[in-house]
């Protein structure tokens, strides 16, 4: 068995496996706010409470799936929008209190894991999973294990420049973009996250619409709303293209809340040979298999993923 924590900005989740990826136990609490010392603690009182649940051995080991990573220089967290999370040796604490093997792995790492092991990317010997939700992340995988180098960035493409800036039909330029809370701007995140949808919207229209109202109203033949899903179409493609070309994936699966949008795996792919370095492309778009459920399996999978 292994256990799985998904460590969210507002909840903790936590499961139990057995080898063969069936759910022995499954728990969740809220997340501490602002307290680094009360999400240990809270973690750690999950592990004990499903331990017990389960008769699990106390060596089981622990996957943990988390905002940010950890540093491979300094050993703490960085990156992480739980900002109390950042500078802390999060992995270190956890095994101390513990007693036990414990691993880290960024969230979008998590969910790639997950979908390559049992999930949507199960039968691709490349998967690129990728989280379209409040930010963009992603993750790779080659073989059922989860890559990593030494700067604990692999996958990190929503902190690159869109690719082939477009001259929009109202004569707005892409670039230099919008400014990301990195600090720079036009990074593929803030176009293609949700708050990155309303926002474009916004700049197009005048118009402050939700993502599931500009989702619907396009549905509904909305033609500002229509122009919009087709922007954000065009640019995921694009996005996309250039993982194809850098790391030619079998299958890249998506998910997020914008992955619910069952015209993506429709659109994106008819649109992304244009700028494909080949002349085909058999890469699939594919919907997440697990749903929300993706991030703390894919944790506890980390034990395979060595």
């Amino acid at each position: 068995m292994r256990i799985g924590i998904d460590l969210g900005g507002t909840k903790i989740e936590a499961i139990v496996l057995d080898d063969s990826g069936l759910e022995r136990c499954r728990r969740r609490v809220a997340t501490p706010q602002g307290d680094y010392e009360g999400t240990v603690s809270a973690i750690c009182d999950l592990v004990d409470e499903i331990t017990n649940e389960t008769a699990a051995p106390a060596s089981t080991p622990v996957g943990v799936g988390m905002p940010g990573a950890i540093s491979p220089r300094s050993g703490l967290v960085k990156n992480a929008n739980s900002t109390c999370l950042i500078g802390r040796p999060l992995d270190r604490d956890l095994q101390s209190r513990l007693k036990r093997p414990v691993k880290l792995a960024n969230d979008a790492d998590c969910f790639s894991i997950s979908e390559a092991t049992d999930g949507a990317g199960a039968d691709a010997a490349i998967v690129f999973g990728v989280i379209l939700g409040t930010g963009v992340g992603g993750g790779v995988v080659f073989n059922k294990k989860l890559l990593s180098g030494p700067n604990a960035i692999t996958g990190e493409w929503g902190h690159n420049p869109i690719p082939w800036p477009q001259q929009l039909a109202g004569g707005e330029d892409e670039r230099p973009g919008f400014a990301c809370y990195c600090g720079l701007q036009g990074c593929i995140e803030t176009l293609l996250s949700g708050p990155g949808m309303v926002r474009d919207h916004k700049t197009s229209t005048g118009q402050t619409l939700s993502t599931h109202a500009i989702v619907g109203n396009a549905e509904n033949g909305d033609p500002d709303c229509e122009k919009t899903m087709q922007r954000y179409e065009h640019r995921l493609a694009r996005g996309l293209a250039m993982i194809i070309n850098i790391l030619d994936p079998g299958v890249i699966v998506l998910g997020g809340g914008m992955s619910n949008l069952d015209r993506l795996y429709v659109h994106v792919p008819a649109l992304w040979p244009k700028w494909v370095f080949s002349d085909h492309c058999d890469t699939r778009l594919v919907k997440n298999a697990h749903g929300d459920s993706s991030g703390v399996r894919g944790a506890a999978w980390l034990w395979n993923s060595d």
